[in-house]
């Protein structure tokens, strides 16, 4: 799973665990994104939106800081 989460960073660009849970069936996402920093350099940032219910929500967007 963790070479599948990298790869879907590289091909799409990042990450959230919304689409690591849709996309990859992934429900561990910062476990990997945890391997992932041991060798990469993966960045993460708030993002912040409402949901179906009007509430506000935020969730991290991780992607690889390529040197």
């Amino acid at each position: 799973m963790l070479n599948r989460v990298i790869n879907y960073m590289r091909e799409f660009g990042s990450i959230t665990s919304f689409e690591a849970f849709t996309e990859l069936g992934c429900t561990r996402l910062s476990e990997y994104i945890r391997q992932a920093r041991l060798v990469l350099n993966i960045k993460d940032k708030w993002e912040k939106t409402i949901n179906r219910y009007g509430e506000k929500v935020e969730y991290k967007r991780y992607w690889i800081e390529e040197k």
